[in-house]
């Protein structure tokens, strides 16, 4: 589904602002300069970031310097204490399930979470409003569950008070399935969700269908780009370029999951037959520890710290051991890999595992001892026909051209306001811009 703005070129042609203002200069820009399009993030684990960044490197390949992509932490870097310590508490509740399940499942329904946000916006509005004045963007996006209800808010009064030009604000959901309330604001222009799931949960919390977009996860765009083969791939990062398989253990930014007790059972049960690459992110001590030892069973394995390349190390492997992150999934989708889920963040992860089970992608194994055991079955050459049946299975539910798609839609938005759905609809309430020729201006998009 296309915007119905008509394109970027033809959005340029048609002015839709100023109508009239309130003051000599409320809102208004040099036509001549990119459009400036505003992502806010929180680093509440690596997935927020990741998307924004998956967006403005599609909007840098798509648009050259036509947008300046800004990508800002709007609670740690533009809220005051106590609210930007907000980002630092994720890493503590997720290591502790029932804590971070019991504020996750507290925030859920709207008769809690709208008036705690309603306070949280008395407490912040002033800091958010400063910042929002001194980017003044064409285009705000958010890819945090956190921040919809008060920057709306915000952006709302200030396009009634003339302080900002009619804009429109573009939700991204970065969550694969179960998705938290928050997310979802029938105010927001538009809701980008990445399946049906998520936009059953989008139409339950206020959105019309018009408003809500499917394009897929925004992913790097680097996982749509072709690649050298499997065994120049493995040569070139350093793998045994034959035809030994090769198990990619993902554990998130954090290095979460049993990763050093599945790589010991993986060299126990498989030994040579299999060599092993693992992402520890920011976990220094495991880093350590795997890179010191040796396995008597000569399975060879290489451990990493952060990577930049992960769509080659995907593309080089045959499958991944990853928790049940949205954005992994969706790379390892894209390229065509059987998943083995080995946890879960509670709540929000939770509905990933079935997605990728009943899809026939993969598998869900908790345990090191089964894990390694499954893949000890996968990898077998007798089960080799079913095993690339689920890589095909895998490959067909992924979107690499998903970001484009998003962007696409994104430039759209940065150039013509909608004044039916979104803040922009705050400029006609405040009598700004006249309903006549709001119509006569939505005729030509």
């Amino acid at each position: 589904m296309r915007l119905p703005f008509g394109g970027a070129g033809a959005c340029k042609a048609v002015t839709l602002w100023p109508f009239g203002s309130r003051g000599p200069s409320a809102g208004k820009k040099d036509a001549t300069k990119s459009k400036r399009i505003l992502i806010m993030m929180s680093n509440t684990g690596g997935g927020h970031r990741a998307s924004a960044e998956a967006i403005k490197e599609a909007m840098q390949a798509k648009y050259g310097t036509s947008y300046e992509v800004l990508i800002e932490d709007m609670w740690k870097d533009h809220c005051p204490p106590p609210w930007n310590k907000i980002p630092d508490s994720y890493s503590f509740l997720v290591k502790h399930g029932m804590l971070w399940r019991a504020s996750y499942m507290l925030m859920q329904p709207k008769w809690f979470h709208v008036p705690y946000l309603r306070a949280m916006h008395a407490a912040v509005a002033r800091s958010l409003n400063k910042a929002l004045a001194d980017i003044n963007p064409d285009l705000v996006v958010s890819v945090h569950p956190l921040m919809q209800h008060v920057p709306l808010r915000i952006l709302k009064a200030r396009i009634k008070s003339g302080a900002s030009h009619p804009i429109n604000f573009a939700t991204v959901v970065t969550d694969f399935t179960t998705c938290h309330n928050t997310w979802f604001h029938p105010d927001a222009t538009r809701c980008f969700v990445p399946t049906d799931f998520c936009k059953g949960l989008a139409l339950n919390n206020g959105l019309q269908d018009e408003q809500i977009l499917m394009h897929g996860l925004p992913i790097r765009p680097a996982f749509s780009r072709g690649l050298p083969s499997k065994k120049s791939l493995k040569r070139q990062l350093g793998l045994i370029p034959t035809t030994t398989p090769a198990v990619l253990l993902v554990g998130g930014g954090e290095g979460m999951g049993k990763l050093e007790e599945t790589v010991d059972e993986m060299a126990a049960q498989l030994g040579e037959g299999c060599q092993a690459v693992v992402i520890c992110g920011r976990n220094k001590q495991l880093l350590e520890r795997l890179r010191s030892k040796k396995y008597a069973s000569g399975m060879q394995v290489h451990a990493l710290g952060f990577v930049d390349n992960m769509h080659e190390y995907m593309h080089a492997v045959d499958c991944v051991v990853t928790k049940a992150g949205p954005g992994t999934i969706a790379e390892a989708l894209i390229s065509g890999l059987p998943i083995l889920l080995n946890g879960n963040i509670p709540c929000q992860e939770e509905g990933n595992i079935p997605y990728v089970v009943d899809n026939g992608a993969g598998a869900f194994e908790t345990q090191p001892p089964l894990i390694a055991k499954t893949l000890a079955r996968w990898l077998a050459p007798e089960n080799r026909a079913e095993f690339e049946a689920m890589a095909a299975r895998s490959k067909a539910l992924g979107k690499p051209q998903g970001v484009f798609d998003i962007a696409e839609d994104l430039a759209h938005m940065a150039h013509v306001p909608d004044f039916k759905y979104g803040p922009a609809a705050s400029a006609v309430e405040a009598g700004i811009v006249p309903r006549q020729r709001m119509h006569a201006a939505a005729a030509h998009t």
